[in-house]
């Protein structure tokens, strides 16, 4: 294979290693210069070598599944030795580091509930120091993927339905995580089938595409995101991994991305050449497609070392941005489950709560248990169970999760359990109790990535044998691995992920609707602990009980800090990050086997409002311990920038947060109404607290259908503040821009 001609050295002055591209760098010159420069001296083995993950495909999906290998060391690509080029070292990680014995924090969608910016960038930044401190320099921890339908089975690892809300999450978790590794978004785009996820084509048109399924990504990329992770599914007949108007037309030419795209695993892919042509720089994990392909596509001319080196260089120049980071000490391997981590999973969980319900029993509301005296029955599967969510490729090898047995024996001394198999037995121990707490929902056996049945045509994809040296090499490499162990509560669990997917009902199971209704009935101060990734359907039970709370899949900390709450020592403050439906006609469709499916702009709460369908809980709805007003609410333009701005006052006895949504209806009256901005207030009882809110022109510009283009706002705007979707005590105030 000869050198292209482009890239010899009478041409290009080159740069002969990494350290040397370093030193340019500091001595001031250009990152691309550099970039380019170090690339064309590379040989074009080395070059094609950038392309794809190191390992061989199928020594790599043994180590991977068969021996727990995701959960033991970064996944290396690019790689050079004679250079001293690092590559990229990946590990997963929304809800911890997935390799070594990480912290676990609750996943994403529940830390979408507590509408807290600043608490989501201090657990990126402790997930990314634990991430440093393994050997990983990039993560794909970042989720932003909307709910489009509770039934995703992959919905705990993002933040909720609607772009702002997500986006603003996805950015604050960047920042945090990028002060420590480089950090990957993924899945571009409208990923949001689980069991479909590899055949599925996604029909959408511009207009939806960009004002729906897109902004999050935009956010998270004008943020600065290292890395841009391609979607399993095809959008408009495309695969996503070698769709060129999502990878360049939209993220090249449009966002200005200068960061580098990965694949999805394993089969994110399908053909070599039309991959890297459309923009795709890297095939993950493994040396499969492209190291099979690529070469003979490049003789016979199918494929150009133009985007070739394109792709290496955007890798490389990357790196170099991120080098201050990336070669600075890495943390002590002691910050992996550090006390101060640990109180940062028990806020977050604490924080995350949604209290749904809380009803009065005597004339005093059954949240907070403020009578640590109290006979307490802790009834429930789940309530001795470590349930911290997906068995997938977001989870975390903690060897310290605390379940809420755990958290309530810690702070209560009169308990008793019950698993709560046999209702009636169950409810004779809670008519005994004077405050009983149930524990439902799923586990990651109802809901997670999908790791589905072998597909004929995937498993052609695979290569019929792995290359002897890189196998030896790779070998070499797992021997010498540092031990992780296996936590206690995965014991009989499989080796490999499980199998995930997605839920096949919205609805408790029957017999956690039979538990909850035989403990309700024999104590009324019964408290049901919903623990879930997304919407739950409580219509046939919730009017028995009085007390609800959605608690997720809580993290390592679940168990206290939902004592935390239960107690009153953290008043509730979360908010719903998606709508809870009365019934499942009140949603969009939702096929998980489907082959095709058409995305438009209407599910969540704007289809809701759409059709006048009132749901159970709103968006943005939550309960409180105390009491809140919005007042004075003002508006003014300066500079085309919108200030939304106002007090919020606690009208309670008891110190509390509350969290200021603000939304938008446009012009166009067939257009969706928007949430623009949101601010959590924390505000001590009796007191107030102010908020300004900035909405930019950007937030409230549309697409055009005929032209596929942006269109500046302009015109007659109703602004909504309240404190969640239908708020009857919203100030709405019309705004001309």
């Amino acid at each position: 294979m000869e050198r292209p001609n482009e890239l010899t050295q009478e041409t290009t002055v080159l740069i002969t290693s990494f350290d040397e591209a370093r030193r340019a760098i500091a001595s001031g010159a250009s990152v691309a210069d550099v970039a380019h420069a170090f690339v064309a001296g590379l040989t074009p083995q080395e070059r094609l070598w950038c392309l794809d993950g190191d390992a061989p495909t199928l020594a790599g999906l043994g180590f991977m599944i068969g021996q727990d290998g995701y959960h033991k060391a970064p996944f290396i690509a690019g790689q050079i030795d004679r250079v001293s080029f690092p590559g990229i070292r990946f590990s997963d990680g929304p809800r911890g580091a997935v390799i070594g014995n990480a912290t676990c924090f609750p996943v994403s969608m529940a830390r979408g509930a507590t509408w807290d910016i600043e608490l989501e960038e201090r657990i990126g930044d402790a997930i990314g120091a634990e991430l440093r401190a393994l050997g990983a320099n990039l993560t794909g921890a970042v989720c932003v993927n909307l709910l489009r339908h509770p039934a995703w089975g992959r919905a705990q690892e993002t933040y909720g339905e609607d772009p702002h809300h997500v986006g603003e999450f996805g950015a604050a978790f960047t920042r945090g995580l990028q002060r420590h590794v480089m950090a990957c978004v993924k899945h571009l785009a409208c990923n949001s089938m689980e069991n479909a996820r590899f055949s599925v084509d996604i029909k959408v048109d511009d207009v939806a595409l960009h004002e729906i399924y897109l902004p999050h990504f935009k956010r998270v990329v004008d943020e600065g995101v290292a890395s841009v992770m391609s979607a399993y599914n095809s959008v408009n007949g495309q695969w996503c991994g070698q769709n060129h108007e999502l990878l360049t037309s939209i993220l090249r030419d449009e966002w200005c991305f200068e960061g580098f795209v990965i694949s999805d695993w394993v089969f994110g892919l399908r053909d070599a050449a039309p991959s890297l042509a459309a923009g795709l720089d890297v095939e993950m994990p493994h040396r499969m497609i492209r190291a099979e392909h690529l070469a003979g596509a490049l003789e016979r001319g199918e494929a150009s070392w133009a985007d070739v080196d394109r792709s290496v260089e955007r890798v490389v120049a990357t790196l170099l941005r991120f080098d201050h980071i990336l070669s600075a000490q890495p943390p002590s391997i002691d910050v992996l489950g550090s006390a101060e981590h640990r109180s940062l999973a028990r806020e977050a969980a604490a924080k995350s709560i949604v209290l749904l319900r809380n009803g009065e029993v005597e004339g005093v509301p059954v949240l907070p248990i403020t009578d640590i005296s109290a006979r307490v029955a802790v009834i429930g599967r789940l309530a001795d169970t470590v349930n911290v969510g997906d068995g997938g490729s977001s989870d975390v090898w903690d060897l310290e999760c605390h379940t809420v047995l755990d958290g309530i024996r810690g702070r209560f001394a009169n308990i008793v359990h019950h698993d709560g198999l046999d209702p009636t037995a169950a409810a004779d121990v809670a008519g005994r109790a004077d405050v009983a707490v149930v524990v439902v929902g799923y586990t990651y056996l109802d809901e997670g990535e999908f790791v589905g049945l072998n597909d004929p045509v995937l498993d052609a994809l695979l290569p019929k044998a792995d290359e002897p040296d890189v196998v030896a090499r790779y070998e070499a490499m797992v021997t010498g691995l540092p031990i992780t162990t296996k936590p206690e509560h995965l014991r009989d669990r499989a080796r490999g992920f499980s199998m995930g997917g997605d839920r096949a009902s919205l609805r408790l199971s029957p017999s956690d609707v039979e538990l909850i209704r035989a403990v309700a009935t024999a104590n009324r101060r019964t408290v049901v602990v919903i623990q879930a990734g997304s919407a739950v359907i409580t219509t046939e039970w919730a009017e028995g009980v009085p007390a609800i709370v959605q608690v997720w899949y809580g993290g390592a900390e679940a168990g206290p800090g939902l004592v935390d709450v239960l107690v009153g020592d953290v008043n509730p403050s979360a908010r719903l990050p998606f709508t809870v439906p009365v019934d499942e006609a009140d949603l969009p469709a939702f096929d998980r086997d489907a082959t095709a499916f058409v995305y438009d702009r209407w599910h969540g709460w704007w289809r809701a409002d759409r059709k006048d369908i009132v749901p159970a809980y709103p968006f943005g709805f939550g309960l409180s311990y105390t009491t809140f007003a919005v007042l004075d609410v003002e508006t003014s333009v300066d500079d085309s920038v919108l200030f939304v701005r106002g007090i919020v006052r606690n009208t309670g006895e008891r110190d509390g947060a509350d969290v200021v949504q603000v939304y938008a209806e446009l012009p166009d009256p067939d257009a969706p109404a928007r949430l623009v901005g949101f601010s959590r207030c924390v505000v001590a009882a009796g007191e107030r607290a102010t908020f300004e809110i900035v909405v930019t022109r950007e937030k409230l510009a549309t697409r055009q259908r005929a032209s596929a283009a942006w269109r500046s706002p302009t015109g007659r705007h109703t602004i909504i503040v309240s404190r969640f979707v239908g708020d009857p005590d919203a100030t709405s105030i019309v705004v001309y821009l």
